[in-house]
């Protein structure tokens, strides 16, 4: 049970994707043939490829990552605190420096990652782009062969579900619903591409980031009824 858990044990993350190019025009015709036939169903008639492309960041395939951040709780003496740090930069440095993170902090059995939608999102996304920039895949990330009950993964939006697979809730209205403070700023994710490629404002884009991380770790704790964190428990570094 969640409320068991040792919150020390729990490394919360979230991740922003863009297109891998600015605009269509940069791929290469056949990466053009390939994303026309990839997101055929998904575009219908309502889009031609090139229109649709600004969404090229939610496919492994067509998008890569600008920032990874992580977030994780340290007790001590009773006294809480949540620390919250950010990769950003050239991709590869991006991936590596996560899987340094992961290696050498966060690879014992005890230990278990955490984010909202990132079973289905942001743990594969990470581990395909890895794969893409070949390198190799921290354990924690590999889930070849293991069984469900193995896979060292928490998921707030899973929880949330309570074995109803049909339904979804974005963080935005659960952070709503359960009286947490929004994790949402002046952009959400639709527009990260925009800010990454013209505004050029990495910036922007990691305090997005770190704010959904922050409040995934909010989430986790309403769902243990246990207190909020307050402004001055949370620490960037």
């Amino acid at each position: 049970m969640i409320e068991k858990m040792n919150l020390e044990n729990i490394l919360f993350l979230d991740i922003e994707t863009v297109p891998e190019q600015e605009n269509f025009d940069e791929l290469d015709s056949e990466m053009q043939s390939l994303w026309e036939l990839k997101t055929q169903y998904q575009r219908k008639e309502d889009f031609t490829p090139e229109s649709f492309y600004d969404r090229a960041g939610i496919w492994a395939e067509f998008g890569k990552i600008v920032c990874i951040s992580v977030g994780y709780f340290t007790l001590k003496s009773d006294i809480r605190h949540f620390r919250v740090t950010s990769f950003f930069g050239e991709e590869s440095k991006i991936l590596k420096d996560f899987s340094n993170l992961m290696n050498n902090h966060f690879n014992q059995p005890q230990h278990v990652l955490c984010g909202h939608n990132a079973k289905e999102f942001d743990i594969p996304f990470i581990a395909r782009r890895m794969i893409i920039n070949q390198i190799q895949i921290p354990n924690k990330l590999n889930l070849f062969g293991k069984k469900p009950w193995e896979v060292p993964h928490l998921d707030t939006l899973e929880l949330w579900k309570f074995g109803d697979y049909k339904h979804y809730t974005s963080l935005k209205l659960l952070t709503k619903v359960l009286g947490i403070p929004s994790s949402k700023g002046d952009i959400d994710g639709s527009q990260v591409g925009h800010v990454f490629y013209v505004e050029k404002n990495i910036d922007r884009i990691v305090i997005y980031c770190e704010k959904d991380v922050i409040a995934t770790a909010q989430i986790f704790l309403r769902l243990r009824r246990e207190d909020l964190l307050i402004e001055e428990e949370i620490l960037h570094v």
